[in-house]
């Protein structure tokens, strides 16, 4: 593994190499690293919710319409006519 004093002295001697008029994109180039880095949006925690069935989740609306079916997903006329149109 290359340590961060090696990997600083490579990147030194590339630098070195470079010509004068390439130093200024290279100081930009670190200042928005810079930047980068010193915004780094934080990861929202996230928190544990307990699972809920959806009876529970929806029991403030149980009863709340009235029907004479036992069943409301049973509906023989809308069945009738399923798949005809």
């Amino acid at each position: 593994m290359v340590t961060n004093h090696v990997t600083l002295e490579i990147a030194i001697q590339k630098i070195q190499k470079l010509p004068p008029e390439q130093w200024q994109k290279l100081l930009e180039f670190i200042e928005f690293l810079e930047y980068q880095s010193s915004h780094q949006p934080t990861a929202p925690k996230t928190l544990k919710t307990p699972e809920v069935s959806f009876t529970e989740a929806a029991k403030e609306f149980i009863g709340c319409l009235d029907s004479d079916l036992e069943d409301l997903s049973h509906n023989a006329q809308y069945l009738e006519r399923l798949g005809q149109e």
